[in-house]
């Protein structure tokens, strides 16, 4: 009798898995599909044949490509940034012995809980109060805020399995605690410092939540710029940017794997002895 239980709840998982991959699935092979598009028109699916039309638009269009440019600008700074502060506060949470160390991590990652959509209207009316205009670096300072609780995770994971006794064998050594930490922990700790980087690399190109609250007709970042479109122009150009996004989240995938696996950079531990 167990064992018909136990084949009923395997059968039971299998069936959520399935119909979960396919409500993933299904509308990535949608999007891929009309991205090839060959009418000028959203038409019956499946298309009748094949194009690269939509993406040589994509390529051609200047306000996409501004868009396009602003991303990545926005998103190396912001990670940059990030994975320095990230570096500097796991460094330190990791080798506090203070009691309130905890709730200070605790407090790092909170913005992991707080909706997108309040950060960013919390940030509008914080930089609408202090009079500040410069619409880029408000951008940057909203993505570096974003993705900092990402980068502190990874760089903790590194540098928790990073001996204590290490740094002060660097001391003993005759070095200075600037030298030991640059020589010796943060070499160590690269891994987890490129992981979170990585990682708020991902997440600053593709934010849209708190993004949406900081743009302005000259600052604006290619998620906008396809929400934008959506609502006013909507073509098939939108499916091609978006097959873009994708393929360049499944390569930063690949990277990750790459440089540390997958399972490290979830949360296993970046450190490897």
């Amino acid at each position: 009798m167990k064992r018909a239980w136990d084949d009923i709840g395997l059968m039971v998982v299998m069936v959520a898995m399935a119909i979960t991959a396919a409500v993933m699935i299904i509308p990535l092979v949608y999007a891929i599909a009309m991205s090839f598009e060959p009418r000028g028109f959203l038409g019956p699916f499946p298309p009748p044949g094949l194009s690269l039309q939509w993406y040589q638009k994509f390529f051609e269009s200047k306000y996409y490509m501004q868009a396009l440019s602003m991303s990545l600008l926005v998103a190396t700074v912001s990670s940059t940034l990030s994975a320095g502060f990230g570096a500097l506060a796991a460094l330190g949470i990791s080798r506090s012995e203070a009691k309130w160390t905890a709730a200070l991590g605790t407090l790092f990652l909170s913005p992991l809980v707080v909706p997108g959509v309040v950060v960013g209207f919390s940030l509008l009316l914080f930089f609408s109060r202090t009079g500040f205009a410069n619409d880029l670096v408000k951008l940057m300072v909203a993505h570096t805020l974003l993705t900092l609780p990402y980068t502190i995770r990874a760089s903790l994971s590194a540098m928790t399995g990073i001996k204590p006794n290490l740094m002060d064998a660097a001391l003993s050594l005759g070095a200075t605690e600037g030298q030991a930490l640059r020589q010796v922990i943060l070499p160590l700790a690269r891994t987890g410092v490129v992981t979170g980087f990585i990682f708020a690399f991902c997440f600053s190109l593709d934010d849209i939540a708190i993004t949406i609250f900081l743009t302005s007709p000259k600052v604006f970042t290619l998620p906008v710029a396809l929400v934008a479109n959506m609502k006013s122009n909507f073509d098939l150009t939108i499916a091609a940017a978006s097959i873009m996004l994708m393929l360049f989240a499944v390569l930063v995938i690949v990277v990750l794997d790459r440089l540390v696996g997958i399972e490290s950079a979830m949360g296993k531990g970046v450190y490897r002895n």
